[in-house]
């Protein structure tokens, strides 16, 4: 075979025999320009900037009985499906959207017709999703919990069945701006000059608070009625759980807000709740729990009769 270079090279002139009297650059190249001999050579030519490059998918094509998940319809169920993951949010969008079409599917094979309903804020559902949600209701069954049942999850579980500790109390709250270095001494003098005035007198923290306190709670004596883990800021709760009934705080608690002397006036300790209170909740938690399971498992009879391409929906995780 010709080598594609020895073809590429001009031949010398006749009347110089091959080793002439010609410019060198002539001998190799002929009248073939410099840099045309090298494009030859490469193939390469500059890309077309003026053409803006096709868009290529973000991943296989999807279909559920030759009906396509179209890829913008992914996208932009990705909101509903939040993870740091990108590639996890597409993944999840990607399957509930064919689980969504096999419903669809299902519910215009057996000619289901539903009336869109409200919702709890008021939003009325789509005609899609109200043919979602009859076949569901026509084809699934959940059990209803037995007491047996009930009573077996309540004796397994009786630290989520407790009511929480309660602490009744008052304050005297001596505000300042937190970025006001000055005005915090200054409340913190005066709480401390309060607290001392508490020792001599202790039944006098009412009329105090009315003076004093900058809370709304003081017209009534600085009285905060019943607290509850978690409602109040973390410094005045490290100090409740600290005193005992009828005690007020040695030091001023400070907070971002100020000062405050604090004075618990009764514990409520947490208190375990009798079976017949929480009966009903837990009857609903079984409940949900059963036909959660029951239209998990009918989705995937239905995936297993379906054709879907692009996506293992059976093996996909969070399964079936």
């Amino acid at each position: 075979m010709v080598n594609l270079l020895d073809r590429l090279k001009p031949k010398a002139p006749a009347h110089d025999h091959g080793c002439g009297h010609g410019h060198a650059s002539d001998h190799v190249h002929g009248n073939v320009p410099a840099n045309a001999a090298q494009e030859s050579y490469s193939g390469y030519q500059e890309p077309d900037t003026t053409v803006p490059p096709k868009a290529q998918p973000l991943f296989r094509r999807i279909r559920v009985n030759g009906v396509e998940i179209a890829e913008h319809l992914i996208l932009a169920e990705t909101q509903n499906h939040p993870s740091e993951n990108p590639g996890e949010a597409l993944a999840q969008a990607a399957r509930a959207l064919v689980i969504r079409q096999l419903l669809l599917s299902r519910a215009a094979e057996l000619h289901v017709s539903a009336t869109p309903v409200l919702d709890d804020e008021g939003r009325r559902e789509t005609d899609e999703d109200a043919a979602i949600r009859a076949v569901i209701e026509q084809e699934t069954r959940a059990p209803t919990a037995t007491d047996e049942e009930c009573r077996r999850y309540f004796d397994n579980n009786r630290q989520r069945f407790t009511c929480e500790p309660m602490w009744e109390a008052r304050h005297i709250l001596v505000a300042a701006d937190p970025s006001d270095h000055k005005a915090r001494q200054t409340a913190r003098e005066t709480a401390e000059g309060l607290i001392a005035m508490l020792r001599q007198r202790p039944q006098a923290f009412a009329s105090l608070a009315a003076e004093f306190s900058a809370c709304p709670s003081a017209p009534h004596g600085g009285n905060l009625g019943q607290l509850s883990p978690g409602s109040t800021v973390p410094e005045f709760e490290v100090a409740l759980r600290g005193l005992c009934p009828g005690e007020t705080v040695a030091t001023p608690v400070e907070s971002r807000y100020g000062f405050h002397i604090i004075r618990l006036d009764r514990r409520i300790e947490a208190q375990q709740l009798p079976f017949e209170s929480v009966r009903e909740t837990i009857a609903g938690w079984l409940e949900a729990a059963a036909w959660s399971r029951s239209v998990s498992q009918y989705i995937g009879l239905l995936a297993a009769d379906a054709e879907i391409e692009g996506m293992n929906l059976l093996g996909a995780r969070g399964g079936m």
